[in-house]
């Protein structure tokens, strides 16, 4: 099947995207100074975190081998639940951020310097592809093939690491609750 490229869609879309970077990022970047009361114990978000990323992990993956098995449809589908996915953890994990206290990682030694260096890589690779991930869902959806093969090539493997890195980083954190 050929897909005819919509330039004009992507030409809407982009906009919005760098308008969400920068309210996701900037609600990223206060959630660790703000604190709201809103009744509730979402101290179970942790966990939900984690399994929102082995989903999108695994969907990736999937991804992935539908489009080098020339399955676009069942690539584009796998790509909308991977953004599903995001979506939804983002919202939740803003909410827990903004409602919780941080936990603070309670290990010694080598251990200390491998998460911390873990939560650096994962947290500045997070941010940086957060809107990159959204152009090229853009350019996917619009069809421009070619911009979106360019951007994916480098910025797939980047929302792979954080996907991982995430579910790892909980895992070494749990104790510390």
């Amino acid at each position: 099947m050929k897909y005819q490229e919509r330039p004009e869609l992507a030409k809407k879309l982009i906009p919005i995207s760098y308008v969400l970077s920068v309210v996701v990022l900037g609600l990223i970047a206060v959630m660790g100074v703000v604190k709201v009361d809103l009744g509730m114990d979402f101290s179970g978000l942790p966990l939900f975190h984690s399994t929102m990323n082995v989903i999108t992990f695994f969907i990736l993956l999937l991804a992935l081998y539908f489009v080098k098995n020339n399955n676009i449809e069942a690539h584009k589908k796998a790509m909308f639940a991977a953004m599903t996915a995001s979506a939804i953890f983002l919202i939740t994990y803003v909410l827990y951020h903004i409602t919780t206290p941080p936990t603070r990682f309670c290990k010694t030694g080598g251990i200390r310097t491998v998460y911390f260096i873990l939560l650096n890589s994962h947290i500045v690779l997070a941010g940086i592809v957060f809107p990159f991930v959204l152009i090229s869902f853009i350019r996917g959806i619009s069809y421009q093939i070619e911009k979106h093969k360019k951007l994916v090539r480098w910025v797939y493997p980047i929302w792979l690491y954080v996907t991982l890195t995430g579910p790892i980083l909980y895992f070494m954190l749990r104790p510390c609750r």
